[in-house]
């Protein structure tokens, strides 16, 4: 039996990886790519947040997205819908 959530820069039939795209993005851009994604949804002060707080505000973010019926959680993954990340621009080079 094959694992499709072995290739951690593969998709799952659920949606979209996060963990995937993170690491599609590179650990070097993330903490940049993090702060896009907390401005992009409309959390004030992100450019100026501690390393640590962008990581716990991602994940409520991406908690979010899940009551928003926009992901699913999966252990320490988000599934994301196709449609989850439509308006974030810096996402979108990684995407395809």
């Amino acid at each position: 039996m094959t694992d499709i959530n072995a290739d951690p820069a593969a998709g799952s039939a659920a949606g979209l990886s996060w963990r995937a795209l993170e690491t599609r993005v590179g650990l070097d851009s993330l903490p940049a790519f993090h702060r896009a994604f907390l401005t992009w949804r409309g959390v004030e002060g992100a450019e100026d947040m501690p390393l640590r707080r962008v990581q716990q505000r991602v994940e409520a973010e991406l908690n979010r997205l899940v009551q928003a019926g926009q992901a699913t959680r999966s252990g320490e993954d988000w599934h994301l819908t196709p449609d989850a990340l439509n308006g974030f621009p810096q996402a979108q080079p990684f995407l395809t």
